[in-house]
């Protein structure tokens, strides 16, 4: 009872599912994918061994199609099954049994699959499908959300909306560079989940994700001393040396720790540093 989109970056380096259902805790359920490897969604009548047993498959190269086959081969209810896989390269692949209840069907793509059941009908896929293509200019996960959007304004689950996920996986992409998984949010239980799901990709983007390199700013001249004037009103102490020290005391408090680099500063966080500082009024003449 779930419509889903499978998908892998342009470049390969990306491999992700979103999700959403009037079920709890979808999230939880459908998605599961592995770094350069691949990415799958089980639903319907979920097979939760489907997803270590898929991407073993596609760790040995086996081809979409080819893992879809083999899973569902082996299942004796594979006709209450749905299913849908993204390998490393190649086209996506997707499964749906009969005995899915309607309106049940995918659709498929060079490196993106698109499912759902229960549905409104086969315009939800569809806009899955679309959303996903005409989307190439977003960053990866976004353009999941955004494909997730267009199915549920198409008409999503026809039993309404409860749960929404996002997994996406990155090799070393995720925090501090010591996992493969770079986006993991759930909405377990929520009247609009694809809108509360956006909200925390807002979130997430803005706490760990990686400064733009074109956009940073010296942490000197008048910058520093802003950035030395908001820390003194935070209450964080600033040494002669500058304010680096106190900025990344600050950081870490704020979780933005992701976002430091040495002798400069991500505009990101100086907005936020801005956000939160009280105000500090200009120096009184004379004083």
């Amino acid at each position: 009872m779930t419509f889903s989109l499978v998908a892998r970056s342009a470049d390969g380096r990306l491999h992700g599912v979103a999700v959403a259902s009037k079920f709890l805790a979808a999230g939880a359920v459908v998605p599961a994918a592995a770094a350069e490897v691949g990415a799958l969604a089980t639903q319907a009548h979920a097979n939760l061994a489907y997803r270590p047993q898929g991407l073993t498959l596609l760790r040995t190269g086996v081809a979409a199609a080819d893992v879809v086959a083999g899973l569902v081969a082996a299942d004796p209810e594979r006709e209450h099954r749905q299913v849908g896989v993204v390998g490393a390269g190649g086209p996506g692949a997707s499964w749906t049994g009969p005995e899915c209840l309607p309106w049940a069907g995918g659709r498929t793509g060079d490196g993106w699959a698109a499912q759902g059941n229960v549905l409104t009908g086969p315009e939800v896929v569809d806009a899955l499908g679309d959303a996903w293509l005409s989307g190439a200019a977003l960053p990866f996960a976004e353009r999941l959300v955004a494909a997730l959007r267009a199915g549920d304004e198409a008409g999503g689950d026809r039993r309404g909306r409860q749960s929404a996920g996002l997994l996406v996986v990155e090799r070393g992409g995720g925090y501090g560079g010591t996992s493969d998984v770079l986006v993991d949010l759930r909405v377990d239980d929520h009247p609009e989940p694809i809108a509360e799901l956006s909200r925390l990709l807002a979130v997430h983007t803005m706490l760990f994700g990686r400064p733009d390199p074109a956009t940073l700013l010296d942490l000197t001249g008048a910058v520093a001393e802003e950035v030395a004037a908001l820390l003194r009103a935070l209450g964080h102490p600033v040494s002669d040396d500058g304010p680096e020290a106190a900025l990344t005391s600050w950081a870490g408090l704020e979780n933005l720790e992701e976002r430091l680099v040495p002798g400069r500063i991500d505009p990101v966080v100086l907005t936020h540093l801005r956000g939160v500082a009280p105000h500090v009024p200009a120096p009184r003449s004379g004083s």
